[in-house]
């Protein structure tokens, strides 16, 4: 570590509290899937910001887009309308084929959900049902949703009246929801439980389930959505149509924008003065997101994932030291044959590759949706060579 590396990590310590630790890398520019850090050491990022740059970094469109906002109106609060809000707003209408979807504008995918969990009080019922490894944000509200004990016991109490039963398992789900259920909410893909994908049926199994007891179904689709999987949202294989689908991350390509969307009869349940955000749909977040939506059409970037998807499975599946490999489209879990994630990630880093381990057998890889061929054969070249050494040592 040089000096200049050094001093950014001294500087850290003494003035950012330490729920993160300590970083080890500074980064200071990026462009397309390129990042540079504080040492002029170049890496391919194939983390993406967690699944949250899926332009990547520095694209023309959204820079252009920002800058032209931020030139015209920056911000003006939720007491008045801007356009940007509305075309936004408009869009994801579209985008969730219901003309009848109200949306409501956040920063996150934490209060994107926390604006679910108050909408679900609206129904006039208090009990929750969510899923045991799922992640849905750091507030409270979220917290309590989280089906994560590590991230949840230091501190409870939580929100009472929240129930966790085991991921893909419909008949535990059956039992617990009944007629007194707010909410059953659920990650398409399990993400910071290591990617991990439901039996087929599953989501049209909860569909059903929630339908017979007149429950809110609620798609959090923070992770799995803006073309990540190569499908809007993550859940559309299943043909459903959730009452609830939380956004963020992707939305804004980089920028903090995260978003609630009510479909159908759901779209009426929040009254005036009911929920609120200063910033959330603030102009320039929007602007940012409609640049993000408009550039994923016109570049036809959800099949350019699939196809994506395609090429690392089949290369990732003929390694002797990989299990197997999870998820759809762009956000990959890659299960090592030995719990050696961690090693795995850091000798990815030293070689100038960014990847992620949620668990100690996992690789998680959630890189933009532009990321070119040529960027893919360079990960998967030095995936294996990094494989051989940890492996063999």
């Amino acid at each position: 570590m040089t000096e200049v590396a050094r001093s950014f990590v001294e500087r850290w310590d003494k003035s950012l509290q330490s729920n993160y630790g300590t970083p080890r890398l500074t980064l200071v520019s990026g462009k397309g899937s390129i990042l540079t850090d504080s040492d002029g050491k170049r890496y391919l990022d194939l983390l993406g910001g967690i699944a949250t740059n899926v332009l990547g970094h520095a694209h023309p469109a959204i820079t252009a887009a920002v800058a032209s906002q931020i030139a015209t109106l920056g911000h003006v609060s939720n007491f008045y309308i801007h356009p940007g809000v509305v075309e936004l707003a408009e869009k994801l209408q579209t985008l969730a084929k219901d003309s009848a979807a109200r949306v409501f504008f956040c920063n996150s995918g934490a209060e994107a959900n926390e604006a679910a969990l108050k909408l679900s009080r609206r129904t006039g019922r208090t009990k929750i049902v969510a899923t045991h490894g799922a992640f849905h944000g750091r507030t409270m509200g979220a917290l309590s949703l989280t089906g994560q004990p590590a991230k949840r016991d230091p501190f409870k109490p939580l929100i009472t009246g929240i129930t966790h039963v085991p991921f893909g398992d419909l008949e535990a789900m059956a039992s617990a929801v009944t007629r007194k259920t707010a909410m059953v909410i659920v990650e398409p893909i399990l993400g910071e439980a290591g990617v991990v994908v439901p039996p087929e049926g599953y989501l049209k199994g909860l569909r059903k389930i929630c339908d017979a007891t007149g429950t809110l179904l609620v798609i959090d689709a923070v992770q799995t959505g803006m073309g990540r999987t190569g499908q809007w949202f993550g859940y559309e294989y299943e043909g459903i149509k959730p009452d609830v689908i939380t956004l963020a991350k992707g939305l804004g390509g980089g920028l903090p924008l995260g978003a609630m969307i009510a479909l159908g009869s759901a779209s009426e349940l929040f009254l005036p003065g009911d929920h609120g955000s200063t910033f959330g749909g603030n102009p320039v977040a929007c602007a940012s997101a409609l640049a993000v939506i408009s550039q994923i059409e016109k570049q036809n970037l959800l099949a350019t994932v699939r196809n994506h998807e395609v090429v690392i499975k089949a290369h990732l599946r003929r390694s002797k030291f990989v299990s197997k490999v999870r998820g759809q489209g762009l956000l990959l879990g890659i299960v090592l044959s030995k719990p050696l994630a961690l090693e795995v990630r850091q000798e990815l880093e030293t070689r100038g590759v960014l990847v992620n381990a949620p668990t100690s057998d996992v690789i998680r890889i959630a890189p933009a949706l532009t990321i070119t061929p040529a960027q893919i054969q360079t990960f998967l070249r030095k995936f294996d060579s990094t494989l051989e050494r940890v492996f063999n040592v």
